[in-house]
């Protein structure tokens, strides 16, 4: 996916949604009032087996900018990485994670959709100045 530039409309209508520590309940917030305010196209939750169990909510909806998709990601904690290797010639080297199953990462992205490359566009939080 590509990376684009926010106009400023962009973020006047998007800051208020955008929470710098984002946590479960601040998400189920940003969903209530994105289906008071804009129409709802979809809403899905997706469970990976990758790195410890990830679970990303996504919600597509139609606001006054286009097409939105906001996905708020779950990720446990890393607790200890261990590097397993050998001195010998040739040998590979492998690297196991631990992960923790009560501390959770949390992370809020947004996307916008471009008519032109029929793609999602990622909105960088850096340019909402927060």
């Amino acid at each position: 996916m590509k990376k684009s530039r926010v106009t400023v409309r962009e973020v006047r209508i998007l800051k208020p949604l955008i929470i710098k520590f984002m946590t479960p309940q601040k998400w189920l917030d940003i969903v209530s009032q994105i289906k008071d305010k804009f129409k709802i196209e979809e809403q899905k939750s997706r469970q990976l087996d990758d790195e410890g169990g990830i679970t990303i909510e996504e919600v597509i909806f139609q606001g006054p900018l286009g097409r939105m998709r906001l996905e708020f990601i779950t990720k446990p904690v890393v607790l200890d990485k261990k590097t397993t290797y050998s001195k010998r010639i040739g040998s590979s080297t492998k690297v196991d994670y631990v992960y923790s199953q009560q501390e959770k990462n949390y992370k809020l992205k947004a996307y916008r959709w471009d008519e032109v490359d029929q793609d999602w566009l990622e909105i960088e939080a850096k340019n909402f100045n927060l």
